[in-house]
C-alpha cells in the first residue's frame, strides 16, 4: 500500500479536518456506485478508505509516523529485513512471530534471543524487551481479595480501631474513616493474592451492626429515653447513655413525652470534620396498676384541662 498521506493527497502535518475533507472529496469521486464500469476506481476507493482509517486513528497514525507500522497497519521489521505485506523472503522476518526463513525452512529464534538478552538487558531507545525488541507490557498483579468486617454501632460512631484477620493469618488494626457506614470500602494495598507483578489488594467492606437502643439519622444518633413521671413533672438530672459513655442530662420541669433534647458532638464523625449530635426523645414511663397515682389523677382538678390532640384536628 502506498503512503497514506500521498493516497489522500495531504501533507504529513495535515489536521484531522483536512484529512476528512480530502477523503470525502475522493470517496465521492471514486465510489463504486458512480464507477460501475471502472474496476480500478473501486480498487482506488479501497486504498483511499484504508488510508483514511489509519490516519484518523490517533494511535495508528502516531505509530506509522514513528515507523513502527507500515501503511497496512502491520509491524515494521525491527532489524530492517523488510518482510512487509503477507509473504516472506529468504532471510526475511515474519511480523506475526519471531521466525526467519532459511532456504524455505522456518527457524523460531524467540528462545535464542531470550537466552542471549534475557528480560530488558538493554535499556534506552530501541532497547530489547523480552529478548527481541517487543514490549510485553507490565506484568499483572495478583487478584484482589474481598473481606467483610462487622463493626459494632458504638465503635463506628466513635471511630474505634478494628482488628481484622487476613487470609494468610496476619492481623491488621484498621483505622475507620470519618463518615463510615455500611457499604464503606477500605483498600489494603498489597494484601491480596501474589502475582508476577506483585500482590493484589485486600478490599474490606464495612457492615455497621444495629444497636439495641441507638439508631442512626445521618450523622446524628437518636435515642428514646424513658423517664419517670416525677422526673418529667418536677424536672432534674438523669443519666443517659451516649456512644462515648453515660452523661448527666438535665430535664426541665413539666417535660412531656416526645420532647427532644440535643447532646452536641455525640454523634458520628463527619467526612468534612466535626461530629453529629445525639438527639434524645423523652418517653414518660408510667407505672402499671399504681392505685395511689390513679386516685391522685381522679381527684386532680386539672385532669380535664386542655386538649393535647387539638393540633391533630380532633
Amino acid at each position: 500500500m502506498a503512503d497514506p498521506y500521498s493516497t489522500l493527497g495531504v501533507s504529513r502535518g495535515a489536521s484531522e479536518a483536512e484529512i476528512k475533507k480530502a477523503y470525502r472529496k475522493l470517496a465521492k469521486e471514486l465510489h463504486p456506485d458512480r464507477n460501475k464500469d471502472n474496476p480500478k476506481a473501486a480498487e482506488r476507493f479501497s486504498q483511499v478508505t484504508n488510508a483514511y482509517d489509519l490516519l484518523t486513528d490517533k494511535d495508528k497514525r502516531a505509530r506509522f509516523d514513528r515507523g513502527e507500522i507500515d501503511a497496512d497497519g502491520n509491524p515494521t521489521s525491527p532489524f530492517g529485513f523488510g518482510a512487509g505485506g503477507g509473504g516472506t523472503r529468504s532471510g526475511g522476518f515474519r511480523p506475526g512471530g519471531a521466525q526467519f526463513d532459511f532456504g524455505g525452512e522456518a527457524a523460531d529464534i524467540g528462545d535464542i534471543f531470550e537466552g542471549l538478552f534475557g528480560q530488558r538487558q538493554q535499556q534506552g531507545g530501541g532497547g530489547f524487551s523480552s529478548g527481541f525488541g517487543f514490549n510485553r507490557g507490565p506484568k499483572p498483579k495478583g487478584a484482589n481479595v474481598a473481606y467483610r468486617l462487622q463493626v459494632p454501632f458504638v465503635d463506628a460512631a466513635a471511630l474505634k480501631p478494628q482488628r481484622i484477620t487476613l487470609g494468610d493469618g496476619s492481623t491488621i488494626d484498621l483505622k475507620l474513616p470519618a463518615g463510615v457506614e455500611s457499604g464503606t470500602q477500605m483498600r489494603l494495598a498489597g494484601k491480596g493474592q501474589p502475582g508476577p507483578g506483585g500482590n493484589g489488594d485486600a478490599i474490606v467492606t464495612i457492615e455497621v451492626q444495629p444497636h439495641r437502643f441507638f439508631t442512626r439519622d445521618g450523622d446524628d444518633v437518636r435515642l428514646d429515653l424513658p423517664v419517670r413521671l416525677a422526673e418529667a413533672v418536677l424536672g432534674g438530672k438523669v443519666r443517659a447513655p451516649t456512644v462515648d459513655g453515660a452523661v448527666n442530662l438535665t430535664i426541665a420541669k413539666g417535660s412531656s413525652s416526645g420532647k427532644v433534647l440535643r447532646l452536641k458532638g455525640k454523634g458520628f464523625h463527619k467526612k468534612g470534620g466535626g461530629r453529629g449530635d445525639q438527639l434524645v426523645t423523652l418517653m414518660i414511663d408510667l407505672p402499671a396498676d399504681d392505685a395511689a397515682l390513679a386516685q391522685f389523677v381522679e381527684s386532680w382538678p386539672g385532669r380535664d384541662q386542655g386538649n393535647p390532640r387539638s393540633r391533630l384536628g380532633v
